[in-house]
């Protein structure tokens, strides 16, 4: 080690002090180079040959491996090659006094950040390792940034209400089974949510999920994108093409928007159904290994009634059916909602978490939502890029929200078995409405306190 910069600056330290691993076989170099890192404020673990440095390195938190390349039993080129195996997040910086161009390329295909040569010098050698250590950090904070937005973004189904909560536990049940599900609802809803949750949760986990849009694909070309062709089978059709039958063999087929199958598709899929296989345009029968989950706004036994659908099909679908709650019907979800998409969009975004004012949530809370979740969450959306602060007020919602007129309802229902204290927060929320939010009157006509009122509606149940 030269002592010829021995007053260079030291480098100042950002956020957590690094720490690096000096591993070589010559006892003098170590000794130096721990005092030179530990007085540029670095944590340093020391190590006299490879094997004890894995063993370090398995044991402790390591930002940097900083080691001699030409060590007796393990070289410091295969030591790189094992701490890429171990921990393929920590830097390696070679140093060897019999540097050459080859030994150069080979440990930066290997995975070095950097290659120095002895006799060393301060400055350069604690240069390298800070750079090694930082880009390290940019990395890993990188690598944490993207799987936080992939969570994040991960549509998932969020809510606890009790309808939501019944939908759920019936595509649990039904997810082991290879039984067909038909999912109902209005558009918006989370339909494919919920398909997917009973593909995620099935013994077919671990294949493919093929999402189609019945009403999007053109009546010409539905059936060869369903069932595929064989080359020649129509004018056009200038080679083999798998349909999305073929994709998901092994996994789970999700046709979205069923009722809009011409009467051709549908008696082609009741084929499938009945005996599982399918003919692909020009082709000979195919095994068909799948499980089918189907989707619909439309009220399918109207369409059987009018002849649109075929009655063997719908009852070959209908095997379980869940119906997919409309927003109106579970606006104790909203606040969840509004939270999970202010996540999503604030990361999305690189904005800081953006909080909801009470007056927005209560303007969320009353809207009828005809759009349901996927209208909420373009309202949250908007709200994020448009809001110049850290809380989502009414002035960042839409003028239809904010201009909306609520309709006060004059009765109430609730299906047997609806827990009593979400019809306790309905009836006290139409009252507020009825009387314009004044909670006094309110309370009167309920016959309880205000204080009561509030504690109801801040999820506090007097006792």
């Amino acid at each position: 080690m030269t002592e010829a910069d021995s007053t260079a600056p030291t480098f100042a330290l950002v956020g957590e002090a690094a720490t690096v691993l000096v591993v070589d076989d010559e006892r003098s170099n170590v000794e130096s180079l721990e005092k030179i890192f530990t007085r540029e404020g670095m944590r340093v673990l020391t190590a006299f040959d490879a094997k004890h440095a894995l063993d370090i390195l398995r044991q402790h938190k390591v930002h940097v491996v900083l080691t001699d390349l030409m060590m007796p039993g393990i070289t410091g080129l295969e030591l790189l090659r094992a701490v890429k195996q171990v921990s393929p997040e920590v830097e390696v910086v070679l140093m060897t006094a019999f540097g050459s161009v080859e030994a150069a390329v080979s440990a930066m295909r290997d995975g070095a950040y950097d290659f120095v040569e002895k006799p060393l010098r301060r400055l350069p050698i604690v240069k390298s390792v800070r750079k090694a250590a930082e880009r390290g950090r940019l990395v890993a904070e990188n690598r944490s940034l993207k799987q936080e937005i992939r969570l994040l973004s991960k549509r998932e189904i969020v809510g606890n209400s009790p309808a939501l909560r019944r939908v759920v536990e019936v595509c649990a049940q039904a997810a082991p089974s290879l039984a067909t599900v038909l999912v109902l609802g209005e558009s918006g809803t989370g339909k494919e949510l919920l398909a997917r949750s009973v593909h995620d949760r099935s013994a077919r986990s671990k294949g493919p999920f093929v999402a189609v849009n019945c009403a999007a694909i053109p009546e010409t070309i539905l059936e060869s994108e369903l069932f595929g062709h064989e080359r020649g089978a129509f004018t056009g059709a200038v080679g083999k093409k798998d349909g999305r039958f073929a994709r998901a063999t092994g996994g789970t087929l999700f046709l979205d928007e069923i009722g809009e199958l011409t009467p051709q598709v549908q008696v082609k899929l009741l084929r499938v159904l009945q005996e599982g296989e399918y003919e692909p345009l020009g082709g000979e029968p195919t095994k068909a290994d799948v499980r089918v989950v189907a989707a619909t706004n439309r009220d399918l036994t109207a369409e059987v009634a009018a002849g649109r659908f075929r009655e063997d099909l719908y009852y070959r679908l209908n095997v379980i059916s869940v119906t997919a709650p409309p927003l109106r019907a579970r606006r104790d979800d909203i606040p969840l909602l509004v939270d999970h998409f202010l996540l999503v969009y604030c990361a999305k975004n690189g904005k800081q978490k953006i909080a909801v004012s009470r007056g927005a949530l209560e303007r969320l809370i009353d809207y009828p939502w005809p759009g349901n979740v996927r209208e909420l969450e373009n309202v949250v959306e908007r709200a994020v890029v448009l809001s110049r602060s850290d809380t989502m007020t009414e002035d960042d919602l839409p003028e239809n929200l904010t201009e909306a007129k609520t309709k006060v309802a004059h009765s109430l229902e609730f299906p047997i078995g609806t827990p009593l204290a979400e019809i306790e927060n309905r009836v006290i929320r139409e009252t507020l409405r009825h009387t314009k939010g004044d909670k006094s009157v309110a309370a009167q006509l309920l016959g309880i306190s205000t204080r009561t009122i509030y504690r109801k509606l801040d999820g506090v149940i007097e006792e």
